[in-house]
């Protein structure tokens, strides 16, 4: 599938599943436009864009703020041209028991989150309506789908994502407009790896972080192996190509969901 030429966005591209799909839709042939609330990160993966030979620009964003995110899209039709594939991938984590929630954590990851994912994709609705055209992928993930022990304040938020992208597209569903979420399975980024991730907070008595993970991945997963950036990147570029599959939450989670 190519989508030559083609302007895309990618919030949250700095790192992790962010970059590997900002590099995902270079590789399609499409020009990139990655977003982050750190600006350094930022210019390193449109600098990694800019290698595959597609054009990009890095801006910096605060996407719970709606000026930001207004100036976001401007900003980046000003630098490429009309938006036609935007990836709402910015998102935070937090590992807490139930008990364990502050207001102001709950608070912040639903600003993140939730009010991140509507206010860009409002945005991008607003840019995209005129012309007929566009695709918007939000990522949420499979605790969006199944939740998880320690997660529930992150689960919350994240199938809010999915309610919400399900919802706006049958808003936009005649305007040429698609809207879907995807949905990352266990990726070895800070959700999961590192002492303060969750192979880290589940490990058994006697076992390390990477055998937690590893244990893991073989227990949770039928095909017994993570999925990686790259992973998400190939559905992304599915979804900016595809006409006709709007609405969905697609998990690339090695069978892990329903």
């Amino acid at each position: 599938m190519t989508l030559d030429n083609q302007v895309a966005l990618v919030t949250g591209g700095g790192r992790g599943i962010g970059r590997g799909i900002a590099l995902a839709l270079a590789g399609a042939g499409a020009d990139v436009a990655v977003a982050d609330i750190d600006a350094d990160i930022a210019g390193e993966s449109a600098e990694a864009v800019r290698q595959t030979g597609r054009r990009s620009v890095a801006l910096t964003v605060d996407v719970t703020d709606p000026e930001s995110v207004t100036a976001m899209v401007a900003d980046v039709e000003k630098a490429l041209g009309p938006l036609a594939i935007a990836v709402n991938n910015a998102g935070i984590i937090s590992i807490k028991s139930v008990g364990e929630i502050a207001v102001c954590d709950w608070d912040k990851l639903m600003n993140v989150n939730a009010r991140g994912v509507f206010l860009c994709t409002q945005a991008e609705v607003t840019a995209m309506r005129p012309r007929g055209f566009g695709r918007i992928i939000n990522v949420a993930s499979i605790a969006g789908k199944v939740g998880f022990p320690d997660l529930s304040h992150y689960s919350a938020s994240k199938f809010a994502v999915i309610g919400f992208s399900n919802a706006v597209a049958k808003e936009v569903a005649q305007e040429g407009i698609t809207v879907n979420a995807l949905c990352p399975g266990i990726v070895g980024t800070g959700m999961w790896r590192g002492e303060d991730g969750l192979a880290g907070r589940w490990r058994q008595p006697g076992e390390g972080e990477a055998e937690s993970w590893e244990r893991h991945q073989k227990t949770l997963l039928p095909q017994g192996v993570a999925q990686t950036p790259e992973d998400m990147g190939d559905l992304a570029v599915y979804l900016a190509g595809a006409s006709h599959v709007t609405g969905q939450a697609i998990a690339v989670d090695g069978g892990f969901s329903l």
